[in-house]
C-alpha cells in the first residue's frame, strides 16, 4: 500500500484547491469530511471520486465492517497523518474524507410538493446548511436557491447538512423575481414574512406555497415582497424583533408539518 507523503503531489494539490469555490465550480467536484457523511454519501449512491484515508489514524477509526467493505469498492489514497490535516477542514478531524462529483447542473423546479422553499442571498453557511437539514427533515426533496446565496458546496455548509446535501436538490436561479412568477403560473402563492401585518403563520394554509427566506441583513428584496400573495409574522413575546434566518426558516416549516399530521 503506498502512502502519500509529499505535499507536492497531485492528489494532495487537488483536494487543497477544493476549498476554493472558483475550483469547486470548474471541476464540479466538492468535499465531504468524516464517518457519517461518507456512510451517508454511499446510502445516498452520490458518486465518490476517491476517498482519502490517514493512514496512521485507521486504527483510530470507528468504522463498521459493513461500511469498510462498502469503501473498499471505491478508489481508496492513503496519505500520512502530516498531509492529511493540511487537507482536512476542521479541527479534530476523524482521518477520513472524500471527494464527490456535484449533480448536473440547470436543475428543473418540480411542482408536486406542498410548499418550495426559495432563499433569497442567505449568506453565512451555517444558516444555509441548517437550512437545507430543515428542508430534508420535514421531506422536501429541493430548495431554490438565488446566485448571491452562499456556496452550497462550501465545506461548512455541507457539513451543517448532515447529509441533506445528498437528499435535496438545490437550484440555483439567474432571476428570483421570473422564477416566483413561473412558479404563480403552475398554482403556486408566495408568503413572505413582514412586519407590516397582523397575520400569523397560523392563519394560513400550507397547500402551494412559495416561502421565501430573504437575507440576514436586509430580508426579502423589495422586488420580491411585491409579488406576495400573502404576508406573515413570527409571533414572539419577548422583546426581540427578528429572528436567524435558519431558526425562522425552521418556525415555520414545522408549523407546516404540524398541519400535515394533525
Amino acid at each position: 500500500m503506498q502512502v502519500i507523503s509529499s505535499k507536492d503531489n497531485e492528489i494532495v494539490k487537488h483536494v487543497k484547491k477544493l476549498s476554493e469555490k472558483k475550483y469547486r465550480d470548474q471541476m464540479q467536484e466538492y468535499l465531504i469530511e468524516g464517518i457519517k457523511l461518507i456512510e451517508e454519501a454511499i446510502q445516498e449512491k452520490a458518486v465518490i471520486s476517491k476517498i482519502i484515508i490517514c493512514e496512521e489514524c485507521t486504527k483510530n477509526l470507528e468504522i463498521s465492517k459493513n461500511l469498510m467493505y462498502e469503501i473498499a469498492k471505491y478508489e481508496c489514497i492513503y496519505v500520512t497523518e502530516k498531509i492529511f490535516k493540511s487537507l482536512s477542514q476542521v479541527t479534530n478531524p476523524q482521518g477520513i474524507l472524500a471527494i464527490i462529483k456535484k449533480e448536473p447542473e440547470k436543475l428543473k423546479i418540480e411542482y408536486n410538493d406542498d410548499i418550495i422553499v426559495a432563499l433569497d442571498d442567505i449568506q453565512d453557511p451555517g444558516n444555509l446548511g441548517t437550512i437545507l437539514r430543515t428542508v430534508d427533515s420535514v421531506g422536501l426533496n429541493q430548495i431554490i436557491v438565488t446566485k448571491g446565496t452562499a456556496d452550497v458546496y462550501n465545506p461548512k455548509v455541507v457539513r451543517s447538512t448532515m447529509g441533506a446535501i445528498f437528499r435535496v436538490k438545490v437550484i440555483e436561479v439567474e432571476d428570483l423575481e421570473e422564477s416566483i412568477k413561473e412558479m404563480q403560473k403552475n398554482g403556486f402563492k408566495l408568503m413572505v414574512t413582514s412586519l407590516q401585518t397582523d397575520k400569523t403563520i397560523y392563519d394560513v394554509d400550507y397547500n402551494k406555497k412559495i416561502i421565501v427566506i430573504g437575507n440576514e441583513a436586509n430580508g426579502v428584496a423589495q422586488n420580491i415582497q411585491k409579488l406576495a400573495n400573502e404576508r406573515v409574522i413570527i409571533p414572539m413575546l419577548g422583546k426581540t424583533e427578528s429572528l436567524n434566518a435558519s431558526v425562522a426558516t425552521g418556525i415555520i416549516l414545522y408549523e407546516y408539518v404540524r398541519n400535515k399530521v394533525k
